[in-house]
């Protein structure tokens, strides 16, 4: 009788469960079946939905309950707290799988290219996440004593790490925020957060949604120039075929031509101003120089050579994320990603890595909606079920699935399982009832693995 189609899927984030889905609705699940294990460097599943979305976005988050439906499916097991390469490699995962997605996400800064990024007072916007998210590999405080605040970039992580910055302690308290945030956010001084956008409102890529949230808050005054408000043909173009980028222009266009109100924090949207510098003295963050744009016409920008020192004492960048390097796969250095053809991890030579392919941010960058990771991996898994059928999967070694339990047991690793999951699950839920909220977050990496009964 032939065995399952056995299937390894290193990150267990939206991306990578999309994949475990789009197999299960194979004809090969059916006939002879599939086996997937999913392997999580963090004790707890989701990836960029528990340590990337905002806590005051509980709509995105309610993703999980469809991801959840997925990995409840018997075919799946969960290992969290497993780390590639350091616990298993790609060579291991070849000797247990016929195959072996990677779906790893992103969760560095990418860089910007200006003077003072160095200095006491500048941060990358992931770094930030990562704390208010209760990640538990960055420290438990934040330094928050910046009245005046820089955010560089004009996507939704920029308005996610402006709101966060803008709204009050208690604001966010009803949302899962670990104890730790709450403290640390009580002691924001933050009053004014700036954005800084180097091209047009027709250019910005927010989502409508996401941008119309900032003016929900009673505490958060946004503030938009009426001589920010301009376009260019490329940019009415722009409008005319892209239904959210006409909704966002139109949106600040109605913020650009209200009065200023009273509400204590002033949230500012700016537009064709160029970062060029974040100025220091004694080492630490004192302002933001920026050149002033035009439009060319394109819906591109060029300078002007006017420039504005702006009084803030601490720069976020939000300008994109990068992924990690992963031994033993090509890497592009310039994109941040594995070199890939319709998810087959493509080598210098031009040949596919026989059995190993890459789907989400791993393979096309961090851009696009956690929901457009789903035609990624449909087109992964499509690729891998047609190597499968053609026969150019290579037949591991140890397929049957307790040998993988038994290498993590020897090698000493403690990892989690879906049905620790259930159980961490229900540990923070049970320390947000007392308070009437639906879940604390357990930071602690030890406290996840304690909670999970790993």
């Amino acid at each position: 009788m032939p065995r399952p189609l056995r299937v390894a899927i290193v990150g267990a984030g939206p991306a990578g469960i999309y994949a475990a889905d789009a197999l299960l609705k194979s004809a090969v699940a059916a006939e002879p079946g599939v086996s997937i294990d999913l392997f999580e460097r963090m004790p707890a599943p989701f990836g960029l939905i528990r340590y990337g979305v905002a806590p005051d976005h509980p709509r995105i988050k309610g993703i999980v309950t469809a991801l959840h439906q997925v990995l409840d499916k018997p075919q799946i097991r969960l290992f969290g707290n497993v780390d590639y390469p350091r616990d298993i490699d790609l060579d291991d995962l070849h000797s247990f799988y016929d195959a072996v997605v990677f779906s790893t996400g992103a969760t560095a800064d990418r860089a910007l290219d200006i003077p003072g990024l160095e200095l006491d007072g500048s941060y990358g916007a992931a770094d930030f996440v990562s704390w208010y998210d209760g990640h538990p590999d960055v420290p438990r405080t934040w330094p928050l004593d910046a009245e005046k605040v820089a955010v560089l970039g004009v996507g939704n992580v920029a308005l996610d790490v402006a709101r966060i910055l803008a709204k009050t302690a208690e604001e966010l308290l009803p949302t899962e925020i670990p104890p730790n945030v709450h403290e640390g956010l009580a002691a924001n001084r933050a009053r004014e957060i700036h954005v800084f956008g180097r091209r047009g409102p027709a250019q910005a890529k927010f989502s409508p949604m996401e941008l119309r949230e900032l003016d929900h808050s009673p505490t958060i005054e946004v503030i938009v120039n009426p001589e920010d408000i301009d376009y260019d043909d490329g940019s009415i173009a722009t409008r005319r075929a892209n239904k959210q980028a006409d909704m966002v222009a139109k949106t600040l266009e109605n913020w650009a031509i209200r009065d200023i109100g009273t509400r204590p924090h002033k949230l500012f949207l700016h537009f064709f101003e160029s970062p060029t510098e974040i100025l220091g003295e004694d080492g630490k963050v004192v302002g933001l120089r920026t050149e002033r744009t035009e439009l060319d016409g394109t819906g591109n920008v060029k300078g002007t050579g006017a420039f504005t020192d702006w009084d803030v004492a601490s720069v976020y960048r939000a300008v994109g994320y990068l992924s990690d390097e992963l031994p033993k796969l090509p890497w592009d250095v310039a994109s941040g990603t594995v070199p890939d053809e319709g998810g087959r991890v493509i080598q210098e030579t031009g040949e596919h890595l026989r059995s190993t392919y890459v789907t989400g941010w791993i393979r096309r960058g961090p851009i696009g909606l956690i929901g457009h990771t789903k035609g990624d991996a449909n087109e992964t898994v499509a690729n891998l079920l047609d190597d499968h059928a053609h026969g150019r999967l290579h037949t591991p070694t140890a397929p049957a699935p307790e040998a993988v339990d038994a290498f993590l047991g020897e090698r000493g690793v403690r990892y989690t399982t879906w049905d620790g999951w259930y159980k961490l699950d229900s540990a923070e839920k049970a320390l947000g009832e007392p308070h009437g909220r639906e879940r604390v977050k357990i930071v602690e990496r030890d406290g996840m693995l304690d909670a999970s009964g790993a």
